[in-house]
């Protein structure tokens, strides 16, 4: 029998402790790792379970690429949620920490800036435009996670239309300024001006959801986190940046990028075709209409009236 070295002891002591106050001893973890199997690559990250999920529709190929492409961007969704609640919950109001959280979750949104050329150019048109219609009424309008993201990084009255966001302020009910929030604009039929079954669909669903996570968030915001640290911390440049980037990048570039998609697939001899659910995009998308700032403090007042203008101007006809 080979002798236990003395560093081994020691881990198994410190075991022993950590597990003593558990109803069971040591002896009782000790069999449950001696019986249990080896772990493997594809049990941790469920594998099976994750490539069963791309489940079509249709008989259309691209329309995996859609499914594909829509979850990889739900669990990058996931991950920045993850990393912002870590800086809510921060209690030491250290730039640095701030700053270095931010830096992932700016990563994190480049990748899928940067990849969603897949969805730009990476399927057929006629599939899109025929597999699209067995999807009705869902529609990426729907993501919830997205949602969160932006009231975990502003308050509420950052994200009402901008058509009255002058009429109230962040005194406001949690209730009136939701009900104004700015894509609930974009989720008004194009023909009969009423709320889409997409919009009513994703409001019962997840007001009540939203709501929560408004209240929970009220002075708790990034926004908030960063107006509240101390004014040493406040001034660090490189924290700035990340907030400023996060602030393109969610507002410009990301809804740009959908932009691009749509101006590719539902466009069609000079007029715009239906989303899927009937969600106006021509009105919900162009970030020079909607001019949502997370973080308005940090932007000069031509900045504000530039928002996402020059794309929208040269690259996208609007009428």
């Amino acid at each position: 029998m080979s002798t236990i070295d003395e560093k081994t002891l020691l881990k198994v002591e410190k075991l022993s402790n950590k597990f003593k106050n558990s109803g069971q001893d040591l002896g009782a973890y000790l069999d449950g790792l001696l019986y249990d199997r080896y772990l493997t690559y594809w049990d941790y990250i469920h594998l099976d379970t994750l490539l069963s999920l791309q489940i079509p529709k249709t008989h259309f190929p691209d329309e995996k690429i859609f499914i594909g492409y829509h979850q990889i961007t739900e669990l990058y969704f996931k991950l920045i949620i993850h990393e912002i609640k870590q800086i809510v919950d921060d209690k030491l109001q250290q730039a640095d920490f701030f700053r270095k959280k931010l830096e992932r979750i700016n990563r994190y949104f480049r990748i899928l800036t940067d990849s969603f050329d897949v969805m730009v150019m990476g399927m057929d048109r006629e599939q899109f435009l025929k597999f699209r219609m067995s999807l009705l009424p869902a529609s990426g309008f729907q993501s919830a996670q997205f949602r969160m993201i932006e009231m975990y990084c502003t308050p509420l009255i950052n994200l009402v239309h901008p058509s009255v966001r002058n009429d109230f302020s962040e005194n406001d009910s949690i209730e009136k300024l939701f009900e104004n929030i700015y894509w609930k604009k974009g989720g008004i039929d194009l023909e009969t001006k009423e709320k889409t079954l997409t919009l009513k669909q994703f409001e019962y669903r997840y007001t009540p959801r939203f709501i929560r996570i408004a209240n929970e968030m009220v002075n708790s915001t990034l926004y908030h986190k960063y107006i509240q640290l101390p004014e040493k911390e406040k001034k660090n440049e490189q924290l700035i940046k990340e907030l400023r980037n996060l602030d393109v990048t969610v507002n410009v570039n990301w809804p740009l990028m959908h932009m691009g998609a749509a101006h590719r697939y539902l466009r069609k001899e000079g007029k715009a075709v239906k989303a899927t659910g009937g969600t106006n995009w021509k009105e919900f998308l162009p970030p020079s209409f909607q001019k949502v700032y997370f973080f308005p403090n940090l932007w000069t007042q031509i900045e504000k009236e530039e928002w996402g203008k020059e794309w929208v101007t040269h690259t996208f006809n609007t009428k």
